[in-house]
């Protein structure tokens, strides 16, 4: 698993035990094991640590940040809104046009199949987002070297300063 650092020169993945060691009860069993179904899902995720302290997970753009609070643990989908959720995982966020959530109470057992499965979902999401690289079109000029516009006496666009001068104000003398 690819380990970002983020942090001077502490990983990221060292920020993240850190983290889930601070949590000594149930709290910090439920992130381990968030951790623990992030990383066997995709070898190429990524864990950076961001927003002041909070754990997350990456591939071809943010998947999911869990923080833990003082009744629950929550693991927020960047683009959950976008995947699918068969297995009615997401508990939380449902109404929001971006995220989806996952509170997990104590006592409530973490769907493994149905997490990996939204991981799996996000990664396809996130890479099927890739940008291409823009293709860069030239402007044939012609053997002069001016453009056409120019070669032509045609004006300069109209964002260029010379077209927004002020017009010329003339002077009144008194009578």
């Amino acid at each position: 698993m690819a380990r970002a650092n983020t942090k001077g020169d502490v990983p990221a993945s060292e920020l993240i035990r850190r983290y889930i060691a601070e949590h000594d009860d149930w709290r910090g069993e439920k992130l381990a094991k968030i951790r623990e179904i992030f990383r066997k899902t995709d070898p190429e995720i990524v864990e950076e640590w961001k927003w002041m302290g909070s754990p997350v997970w990456s591939r071809g753009g943010i998947l999911a940040v869990a923080n833990a609070h003082r009744d629950k643990v929550k693991v927020t989908f960047a683009q959950g809104a976008s995947l699918a959720d068969p297995d009615k995982v997401f508990n939380a966020g449902l109404d929001g046009n971006r995220w989806r959530a996952i509170d997990l109470q104590e006592g409530d057992e973490i769907d493994e199949a149905g997490l990996m499965g939204l991981v799996r979902e996000a990664i396809r999401h996130n890479l099927s987002r890739g940008k291409a690289p823009r293709a860069k079109v030239a402007v044939a000029k012609p053997a002069s070297g001016k453009s056409p516009a120019a070669k032509a006496g045609g004006s300069k666009p109209a964002g260029d300063k010379a077209s927004r001068k002020r017009p010329a104000v003339s002077k009144r003398t008194p009578p």
